[in-house]
C-alpha cells in the first residue's frame, strides 16, 4: 500500500466561504479559506447523458444539524439552489439525503444533459454564512471514461465484496474511502479492512475487500487521474434461511381415524384414515341398503307386500 499527496488532499481543495453582509445587502463577500471548514467530495465525474449519478459530500461533525444543499452553476456567486435538505426539488431532477450518523449528505442528479456540468455542495453555517465545495460532471453521449457496474452495493459482515472499475485511459488507478487514505498497488487496507487490487482484465481495475465489518459502510472512490466515481458500500448481517423438505410420517390406525401431520410447511394437515375392518363394514352396509331400496320399489310398483327379515 502507498499513500500519496493526491490521496490525502486532492479531494478537499478549493473551498469557498460566503458571507452575506448586513451593510451591503446586495453584495456578497467571497473568501478562499484553508483549514477552517472542509467538505470532502469528488472533483470530477464522468457520466452518460440521460443517466443518474449520486455524489456524496462529507462534512464536519459540528454541522450535523445544519441545512445542506446543492447549488448549480460554474461560479460560487451565480449558482442557484437546486435542492436543500429542508426544501425538496418539486421536479424530482435533484434529490438530497443527509446521513447524520456518518456525517455526509448525498445528492442525486437525474436525467443529466450536457448542460448539467457545474455544481457545489454547500453547508449553511449561521447568520447567513455558508461554505461550499465545487465539483464537475462530464456528461457524454457514449460510455463514461470511468464507471462501475453498480454505484450502490451490499456486503455482509465477515464476508468479501468485489468492485470492478471500468476505465478507458492508462493512468494509475486508486481506491480510497471518502476522506481517508488511498490504496494503490496490489494490496492495502482501509480502516483495518484488507483491500486487494488487481488488473487481470483489460481496462478493468478490480478491488476485493475482505473481512467486512459494519463500520465499513460508507462512500468509497475509484479514481484515475482527475476523474473519480463514487461507490456506496452497505455492510449488513446476512440473513440465514433454512429449507426443510416436507415429509409425512404415517401412523397405523386401529380406531376410526388417524391424524397425519405434514411437517416443514408450517401447516398442519389432518388426514382421515379408516382401517380395513371399517372399510369392509361400510361395504356391507352399502350392499344391505341397496337390497332394501330395490325391494321397496318392487313392492310399490307390483302392489305386493313383503315381510323381510335379515338374519345375522
Amino acid at each position: 500500500m502507498s499513500i500519496d499527496k493526491f490521496c490525502v488532499i486532492h479531494f478537499c481543495t478549493s473551498l469557498y466561504f460566503k458571507v452575506s453582509t448586513s451593510v451591503l445587502h446586495s453584495n456578497t463577500l467571497f473568501v478562499l479559506v484553508a483549514g477552517v471548514h472542509s467538505i470532502s467530495i469528488v472533483s470530477k465525474v464522468s457520466v452518460e447523458a440521460g443517466k443518474s449519478i449520486s455524489i456524496p459530500c462529507l462534512y464536519e461533525s459540528q454541522y450535523i444539524n445544519h441545512v445542506k444543499y446543492l447549488c448549480e452553476g460554474h461560479t460560487w456567486g451565480s449558482c442557484r439552489h437546486a435542492v436543500k435538505t429542508n426544501k425538496p426539488d418539486p421536479s424530482g431532477k435533484y434529490l438530497i439525503s443527509d446521513d447524520k450518523e456518518q456525517e455526509f449528505f448525498t445528492v442525486t442528479l437525474n436525467e443529466l444533459t450536457d448542460e448539467n456540468t457545474d455544481y457545489w455542495c454547500v453547508v449553511e453555517i449561521n447568520n447567513g454564512a455558508e461554505f461550499g465545495q465545487y465539483f464537475q460532471l462530464s456528461v457524454i453521449s457514449g460510455t463514461p471514461s470511468l464507471y462501475v457496474d453498480h454505484q450502490r452495493i451490499t456486503g455482509y459482515i465477515g464476508g468479501n465484496i468485489t468492485i470492478r472499475c471500468h476505465h478507458s485511459n492508462s493512468g494509475e488507478m486508486k481506491w480510497r474511502r471518502l476522506g481517508r487514505n488511498c490504496v494503490t498497488g496490489s494490496s492495502g487496507s482501509t480502516d483495518g479492512t484488507t483491500a486487494t487490487a488487481y488488473m487481470r482484465e483489460q481496462n478493468v481495475f478490480t478491488v476485493k475487500m475482505s473481512g467486512l465489518k459494519s463500520e465499513d459502510s460508507g462512500w468509497y472512490l475509484c479514481a484515475e487521474g482527475d476523474i473519480q466515481i463514487p461507490v456506496y458500500l452497505n455492510v449488513t448481517e446476512k440473513l440465514i434461511t433454512s429449507t426443510t423438505t416436507a415429509a409425512t410420517t404415517p401412523t397405523t390406525a386401529t380406531g376410526s381415524s388417524t391424524t397425519h401431520t405434514v411437517a416443514g410447511s408450517g401447516t398442519i394437515t389432518t388426514v382421515k384414515q379408516w382401517n380395513i375392518s371399517t372399510v369392509e363394514e361400510n361395504k356391507e352396509h352399502r350392499s344391505d341398503n341397496f337390497f332394501f331400496v330395490s325391494l321397496y320399489f318392487y313392492a310399490v310398483f307390483s302392489g305386493k307386500m313383503f315381510c323381510v327379515r335379515k338374519i345375522i
